[in-house]
Order: C-alpha cells, then structure tokens, then sequence
C-alpha cells in the first residue's frame, strides 16, 4: 500500500475478530487511528488505541446501541468485515441446487446481507454531510453475476450480491445530501483466513494472500476511494469489478 494523507482520525470495524478484521484494526491502530472494534465474542487486537465493542449482527439493537456509544465522536471510516461461508454447524457452500437448504440458505442471507444492512442503518446517520466519509462491507467477486461462469455456492453468492446491490442503493441515497462520502464493496481477494481454509488445497501458488498484507491492500483502496467510487464493488487491487 502505498503512503496516503487519507488515514482517518477515528474508524470502526464490525467484525474485529475475523481474520481480515483483526488485521485491519492492527493496521489502523499502529498508525495511530483510534479504532472501535467490535465482535460478538468480545475478542479483538488489543491495542492502546483499539476500543471494543460488542455487537451480533442478528440481534439489531445491540447494533444500535454500539451506534449511539459512538455518536459523541464518530469514527470518519466504517468498515463491515463480518461474513460466513461455512456455518457454525459445518455446512458448507452448495455444489448443486439439490443441496439448497432453506435454514441454511437464510442463515447465510441474515449474516451476509441484512446483518451489513443493519449496520449501514446506523452509521450511515453518523456520517457527516460536509466532510470525507467511507463506509467500507468486505464483500466478494463471487457476488457479481455477469462474472458467474461456474454455478454453485448458492446461498455465498446470492448473499453477496444482494450485499453489493444495497451498497448501490446505500450510495445513491447518501450521495444526495452528503456529497464527499462514498460507500464501497470490497473484494479482499482470497486471504489465509479460517473462512477460506477448507478451499485452501486447489488454489494456484501464489494467490493466498496472508492477512497483513490483505488488510493493507483493501486500506489503500479506501484512501483513493471518494464520490466517483461510491457504489461499486472493487477489488483488492482498486480494480471495479461489474455486476
């Protein structure tokens, strides 16, 4: 990543404890951004300018809550870095429509989708009409469906779709009244992470990328991200990925 003006004064991170989250508050911290960090298991970097939080993106009032603890002094860069591909119980992403379980299915769309929707709720009314703002959901290239050539992983790939379209929507409505913020889906790549690790063996050499390195890459992305790039989903290397 390289050098930018653009590190924020203060910037929160839902999803603290994941691979990528962690690592992005690591980041953010050592340069001396006061981050929030939030988690369901409490868990995140300890840090002198790391403050945690608690949050379930399935329960939409510890959400709000986490909000109004931030409102005195909002954090200028949001970033939603939770999501699921394999569920707590081991069931994974759909190699045919035949396994399409609806349970599951819904599971996947609350954490994937409405749980970053409930979130962008919240914190997108901290934002500032007059001064530089992103609100940053990790999202995925599988999301997008003119790229689709394979099939399968139903649920993984409806969820981030629906994820990259309300980011589409967030963005036309925020860029109405404030002018200088830009709302993003990001791309991570495919980072050495718990959520990747059972798809792991098949991968190319050289397209792991460890979770450091990940996190600095979807930074330098935000810094350069303003107005023109509000709505899209793009990838780690600043690469805007179609619908």
């Amino acid at each position: 990543m390289t050098e930018s003006s653009n590190w924020p004064g203060r910037a929160a991170v839902f999803g603290a404890s994941g691979g990528i989250g962690a690592a992005l508050c690591r980041v953010l911290a050592d340069r001396g951004v006061q981050v929030y960090a939030g988690s369901r298991s409490g868990e995140v970097p300890k840090h002198q300018f790391v403050t945690p939080f608690h949050f379930d993106l399935e329960d939409v009032e510890t959400i709000a809550v986490a909000a109004q603890e931030m409102a005195a002094a909002p954090p200028e860069l949001v970033i939603i870095a939770s999501g699921v591909l394999t569920l707590e119980d081991g069931t994974g992403p759909e190699r045919s429509f035949r396994s399409i379980d609806p349970a599951a299915m819904e599971k996947v769309m609350r954490v994937n989708a409405i749980g970053p929707a409930l979130i962008a709720r919240h914190m997108l009314e901290l934002m500032p009409r007059d001064e530089r703002f992103v609100l940053a959901a990790i999202s995925a290239k599988v999301g997008s469906i003119s790229d689709n050539g394979i099939g399968g992983w139903h649920s993984y790939r409806a969820s981030k779709a629906a994820l990259n379209m309300l980011v589409k929507n967030f963005a036309i409505e925020m860029a109405r009244t404030h002018k200088q913020g830009a709302v993003i889906a990001l791309h991570p790549g495919t980072v050495d992470t718990a959520l990747s690790k059972p798809f792991q063996s098949n991968l190319p050499e050289g397209q792991l990328t460890n979770r450091r390195e990940a996190a600095l890459n979807l930074l330098g992305v935000i810094f350069d991200a303003g107005p023109d790039e509000s709505g899209k989903l793009l990838s780690w290397n600043g690469e805007e990925i179609a619908p």
